[in-house]
């Protein structure tokens, strides 16, 4: 894509659904706390260099970098340093709403509970300075404008569920979102390694969030278990992240139910989950103007950013620049906020077709 149709990329408001906390770090960020771990002696800094470096990883190189952030977040400093960082790069780039997910960890050896994580999470999200944060729900306003035009970011949590867990830590999980409703925890994720796990270890925890009015989204269809997909599909989740392993019956199951789809386009090249980006199942929920959002997954791992994926699905698709604004501005239905968010994002992406060059 030229550089000025980038730069419209860049300058369009944009929502972003699925990104993984973690796996947004800033390579320059990663650099720094691999060298401090590697004089420390808990890694070999050579060992992971080269991987944290490079923009074109393999997809051995994308676990390799999975298992260092795994090791780098297990204290509480890093995770607010890191949160904060991850928010105010995405409110450079003009994501005007960001749901983050993460799976909320346990250090016994240092002292790290889940929700002492969340709370970690939550220092680095209030320690935004560059950017105003709304981050929670209706009556509970965070606005520190202070009557300015600064920039402002909306911010909401989903608690990921992993499939290596068991049924009692996801209903921890669940609970640990419904204690923090108020600091703007929306929903819950499951995540994790598709291989590992079992759909019906989760569904107890997955019910009583629905329960208690917790919006959920599901990883579904990363690898080719149509009978687990089915099962996800007929749960009804507000919205489904990936869907790229669906047999046919299931693929019009999802079409017919309509369920938003998350779809990251370079995660699912780098993971080779898609062999090409001419065969991706966008066009075809595109072109059957199926509700679905584009997403980064991982930005810092994918070396991405949510306005490249729309570079990508306008030079992969021949979206132009009104389908794009399009595209951004109707996952605004698709959010896990209230009423109000939605009609000020509304407002915000009425504003911008003034000045963007439809």
């Amino acid at each position: 894509m030229r550089r000025q149709d980038m730069e419209w990329c860049v300058s369009m408001p944009k929502v972003e659904l699925h990104a993984h906390l973690n796996g947004s770090v800033r390579d320059s960020t990663l650099i720094e706390l691999a060298r401090d771990l590697g004089e420390k002696g808990i890694i070999v800094f050579s060992d992971v260099e080269n991987v944290i470096r490079k923009d074109d990883r393999t997809l051995h190189e994308v676990f390799k970098l999975f298992d260092l952030i795994h090791i780098l977040t297990t204290d509480h400093y890093t995770v607010t340093r890191i949160t904060k960082e991850v928010i105010e790069d995405f409110a450079s780039e003009n994501v005007v709403y960001l749901e983050l997910r993460t799976t909320p960890k346990r250090n016994d050896s240092i002292g790290m509970s889940k929700r002492s994580y969340m709370e970690a999470v939550m220092e680095g999200l209030r320690s935004v300075s560059s950017v105003d944060v709304d981050y929670a729900p209706s009556g509970l306003k965070t606005d520190t404008s202070n009557g300015t035009t600064r920039k402002k970011i909306y911010v909401r949590f989903l608690l990921s569920i992993d499939r290596r867990e068991s049924t009692e830590a996801a209903m921890e999980t669940v609970k640990l979102a419904l204690e923090m409703r108020d600091l703007g925890v929306v929903g819950i994720d499951l995540s994790g390694n598709p291989i590992v796990g079992d759909w019906t270890t989760f569904l107890p925890a997955l019910k009583f969030a629905r329960e208690q009015g917790l919006y959920i989204t599901l990883h579904c269809g990363e690898v080719p278990n149509q009978e687990e997909i089915k099962a996800m599909l007929d749960f009804s989740p507000q919205r489904i992240g990936h869907a790229c392993c669906f047999g046919e019956e299931n693929w019009r199951k999802l079409k017919s139910l309509k369920i938003p789809v998350e779809i990251c386009l370079t995660s699912n090249i780098r993971t080779e989950t898609i062999s090409s980006i001419d065969i991706h199942h966008f066009a075809d929920l595109h072109k059957a103007k199926h509700p679905l959002v584009l997403c980064t997954d991982d930005s810092g791992v994918f070396s991405t950013s949510l306005s490249r994926e729309y570079s990508l699905a306008s030079s992969a698709f021949g979206l132009g620049k009104t389908e794009m604004f399009q595209l951004a501005e109707n996952a605004i239905d698709f959010i896990f906020a209230d009423e109000g968010v939605k009609e000020d994002l509304r407002a915000i992406f009425e504003v911008a077709t003034e000045r963007l060059d439809l």
